[in-house]
């Protein structure tokens, strides 16, 4: 084991990849601080990102910093360095997610998977766009729940049938949203509706990446356009047989949020190695009564924490970010 600490130079590339991760709304809820003397990089959640209305638990904001965390882990391991983390380290600073401590590679069982999903980081995107009906291998799903599993949570691939009733939960939250002015207004805030040359905000869902609206019964697809006037944006049937898997937890604490927000951002990167494309929807989760009727009853999952869609098709765009002197402070 060394004690050689990293140049606060080399952490820069470090968090521009951190900050690919996905968020609610891409609201990038998180900020990070170096400190210098021991090397450490604390992973912060920023209350003043986060979404009342929908999210009043910050579960998930702290899925979006665990996504940000794994991240960090990926391009520190790709940078030569064994990534040590402890998360919720200060039970008197809630918002102080996680610590990194870079250290050299050592004997320790470091994770040596995690540098071969670098090149997935930045190529990650969501795609809101229709997906073929081409079945996706099952060898490829049990990869995924095995990148799932590293991180100590569970990936479910649900039946047909199972799959119709997520569907039916996404659409009654859709409705349910439609009828909450608090909630419209928190989304709105959140997404843009100009042309590609008018987004100048570095984060957001800008309009470029609402996708096309849905002809009929469409897929697993928060549609952010869904009453709003979007110039350009046209319409599109989407896969007929969409295919959903369920990300999930045996708790429902912060702990298991930060875990379930690492497992969420492997699962994604490997996706993408794989040739797959991807999006998430969390609106039925953002109901109490809606949350629970996710989960399937024959699984051995107690708290969905993520719907992710998955398949083959066109990717998406690339979405803003925050630039990293927005985000980094060295101390």
């Amino acid at each position: 084991m060394t004690t050689s600490l990293p140049d606060p130079a080399e952490i820069v590339p470090l968090i521009e990849d951190a900050v690919m991760a996905p968020s609610m709304h891409n609201a990038q809820p998180w900020t990070f601080v170096l400190r210098a003397d021991t090397g450490v990089i604390e992973v912060h959640g920023d209350p003043s990102r986060s979404m009342p209305r929908a999210d009043p638990d910050h579960r998930a904001l702290h899925l979006g910093c665990a996504a940000a965390l794994f991240n960090l882990r990926v391009s520190a391991a790709r940078a030569g360095w064994e990534p040590v983390v402890r998360t919720l380290p200060d039970d008197g600073d809630p918002w102080l997610l996680a610590a990194v401590q870079l250290r050299e590679p050592g004997a320790t069982g470091a994770d040596s998977g995690l540098a071969a999903l670098h090149p997935a980081v930045r190529r990650r995107r969501s795609s809101r766009f229709p997906f073929t009906d081409e079945e996706v291998p099952p060898a490829l799903l049990d990869g995924l729940r095995a990148a799932a599993r590293l991180e100590g949570c569970r990936l479910a691939v649900p039946d047909a049938w199972h799959t119709e009733t997520v569907l039916g939960l996404v659409h009654d939250s859709e409705h349910r949203e439609e009828m909450d002015p608090a909630l419209r207004a928190e989304t709105t805030a959140w997404t843009g509706a100009g042309a590609p040359d008018e987004q100048t905000r570095p984060d957001g869902i800008p309009a470029y990446a609402f996708g096309p609206k849905q002809s009929g019964r469409g897929a697993a697809v928060r549609d952010f356009g869904r009453s709003r006037t979007v110039p350009g944006r046209g319409w599109a049937a989407f896969e007929r047989r969409p295919r959903i898997a369920l990300l999930g937890t045996s708790g429902d604490g912060p702990a298991d949020w930060l875990r379930a927000g690492q497992a969420l951002e492997r699962v994604l990167l490997q996706a993408t190695i794989d040739g797959l494309v991807t999006s998430m929807t969390s609106q039925p989760l953002e109901w109490p009564e809606l949350r629970w009727t996710v989960r399937d009853p024959g699984v051995a999952m107690s708290h969905v924490q993520m719907v992710i869609r998955l398949g083959y098709g066109p990717q998406g765009p690339a979405t803003p970010r925050r630039p990293v002197a927005e985000v980094l402070d060295v101390r």
